[in-house]
């Protein structure tokens, strides 16, 4: 049986202090959804969120962090030979929201 994905999936994302709210995701593919959390460019943390709408980053170290949603896209099992998807993938469903320390 193949996956089928009707139209691209897409939220929106509204930063309050450390605090990211996600706003419902439209042409959900069901799929499994998580904020990836990023400081200085590199990424700290990827966070489960389809049970959650909200996300508040517990890291206090000074620099930038980025957060963005990300929902997996199936293509097939083809793996590398360490077992990293080489299809596969995540990909950014939302706008990236950006906050300083």
């Amino acid at each position: 049986m193949e996956q089928k994905y009707d139209g691209n999936p897409r939220a929106s994302l509204n930063l309050s202090g450390r605090r990211v709210t996600r706003s419902e995701v439209t042409n959900d593919w069901g799929l499994l959804l998580q904020w990836e959390v990023r400081h200085n460019g590199k990424v700290i943390a990827t966070a489960p969120a389809r049970a959650a709408l909200h996300y508040e980053c517990p890291q206090s170290s000074p620099g930038t962090y980025e957060i963005v949603l990300q929902m997996w896209k199936y293509v097939d099992y083809k793996k590398k030979a360490d077992g990293e998807f080489t299809n596969s993938k995540f990909i950014e469903i939302s706008n990236k929201v950006t906050y300083t320390i």
